[in-house]
């Protein structure tokens, strides 16, 4: 499929609708965690924010119940990277990343000391801590490995618990203040999906397409790490679901009703938006230069320190950042644009101020 009249704003705007962030028809939270397939969350606060940009109405509170209750899950099906996910689909995602993650990490494991006998015998005096005691704090449950004779300093306790959750036997869990509770995987997730390799991988992929797209394979596979020569193969079970554009001399793929709207008009050309740091629509892609342009990204994540600031996105393009002046809840919300001798006219101010309003209403709900 080819397009006229499709610029860097457009592909910008159309995967703001695929990610639901243009009046989204996402009922819930659960229903917007499920959509996105996997959302960036190894920042709990940002991440909340993410799903409630999602959700019509919804509030901080609710997606903490969310989280609390199981009906989301939040654990690191890829990338080394916490995620929320659906709880149904946490294993089958593990089953297709797990293994490579092993074999990436096998060297820190060698330095720290980590044998697959030590994550064992953590595994058995975990889940027995936890069948005797219920859900346990992370403090309390390297505790539990000091006492079997398993240091956790260093990063071996956090290398050992993800080790752990990777391999589906523990995952976290309900809500304690701004923590999450261990928990036994298959207590916290009675069900889940079954899927086969490339069935699995196409599941993946078709999702990524119609949540993230326009997107290219490339995207996906850095996505999810998954190997680009089984990534190809399973996008062959996939492609015919999916519409491609041509944009760039590359290869971009979406759902039919993201691409209707090249003929519809594509919605969201004044919008306004104030995502978290670590957002899907900024981070969810190995090419990031459709929505940000390449000299500005060092703004975005100074030093390429891996720490992705806040992003004000407007008409489908992140043009700055945006931080709160001071601690209370009344804080005002002030942007940081990257073209600061250039004011924004007084839609644009008023379409900031009704997002950073949407913001601060939802922390407060």
């Amino acid at each position: 499929m080819a397009a006229n009249r499709v610029n860097r704003k457009v592909m910008g705007r159309l995967r703001l609708a695929s990610q639901g962030l243009l009046g989204s028809a996402l009922g819930s939270v659960p229903d917007a965690v499920r959509w996105m397939t996997a959302t960036q969350a190894q920042d709990l606060r940002a991440a909340l924010w993410a799903i409630g940009l999602r959700v019509p109405g919804a509030g901080l509170a609710d997606v903490r119940a969310a989280l609390h209750s199981g009906s989301v899950v939040r654990s690191w099906p890829m990338r080394g990277t916490l995620h929320f996910v659906a709880p149904e689909d946490l294993r089958w995602m593990l089953g297709l990343t797990t293994e490579r993650l092993t074999r990436t990490t096998a060297g820190r494991h060698r330095e720290l000391d980590i044998t697959w006998a030590d994550i064992e015998k953590c595994r058995d005096v975990a889940l027995e801590r936890i069948a005797a005691g219920g859900p346990v704090n992370r403090t309390d449950l390297f505790e539990v490995f000091e006492a079997a004779g398993q240091p956790t300093t260093g990063q071996r306790g956090i290398h050992i618990l993800g080790t752990l959750c990777r391999h589906a036997w523990l995952v976290q869990g309900p809500l304690a203040g701004n923590q999450q509770l261990l928990v036994a995987f298959d207590d916290w997730i009675p069900v889940s999906k079954d899927l086969e390799q490339q069935e699995a991988i196409a599941e993946f992929m078709l999702r990524y397409f119609r949540s993230h797209g326009p997107a290219t394979v490339r995207d996906f596979a850095w996505w999810t790490q998954i190997p680009l020569t089984d990534v190809r193969a399973a996008f062959e079970l996939v492609s015919g679901q999916l519409v491609e554009l041509e944009f760039g001399g590359a290869s971009y793929w979406m759902s039919p009703e993201t691409a209707s709207m090249l003929d519809d008009g594509v919605p969201g050309q004044r919008s306004v938006l104030l995502l978290p740091g670590f957002d899907e629509f900024v981070l969810g892609y190995m090419d990031r230069s459709l929505v940000l342009a390449p000299e500005h990204a060092n703004k975005i994540v100074p030093g390429g320190n891996g720490v992705f600031k806040k992003t004000v996105v407007a008409g489908g393009e992140v043009i700055g950042t945006w931080g709160r002046a001071g601690t209370t809840r009344s804080a005002a919300v002030v942007p940081e644009l990257f073209d600061e001798p250039k004011p924004p006219g007084p839609a644009a101010q008023a379409a900031f101020s009704k997002a950073a309003e949407q913001y601060l209403a939802f922390l407060d709900s």
